[in-house]
């Protein structure tokens, strides 16, 4: 994809509730044609959806970002799986120990592998 499309994924994406398509090209400074080609390659890679939408009796489109794939290592700490994946608690977040002590093996995991890169380069 080009830059311009990958442009247009990041606006559409920095957006929760999505953009309307004809505020897209605007955004982007290219003319409504080129951009409904983007849109095209956009909703051919599966990366964002169309949804219609009418705008002052017009109607035009809202372009929603995909969520794609979660990276599997944001769920490790050191060797250790987040064990939110398997757990059938009611808790908060806040107050869930698993979860706290999974985020301290996170940190001391990250500090460890500073030290001996530090260690390394001295």
């Amino acid at each position: 994809m080009s830059g311009t499309d990958e442009d247009a994924f990041r606006i559409i994406a920095s957006s929760p509730e999505g953009v309307l398509q004809s505020e897209l090209w605007k955004i982007l400074g290219v003319d409504s044609r080129k951009c409904s080609r983007i849109v095209k390659k956009l909703l051919d890679s599966n990366r964002v959806e169309r949804v219609e939408y009418r705008q002052d009796g017009i109607k035009t489109f809202r372009l929603i970002a995909r969520k794609g794939p979660a990276d599997p290592y944001c769920l490790l700490a050191g060797d250790e799986l987040i064990p939110c994946i398997a757990c059938d608690e009611d808790c908060t977040i806040e107050t869930c120990n698993d979860l706290l002590d999974w985020m301290y093996q996170l940190a001391i995991s990250d500090a460890e592998e500073s030290s001996s890169v530090s260690e390394k380069t001295e």
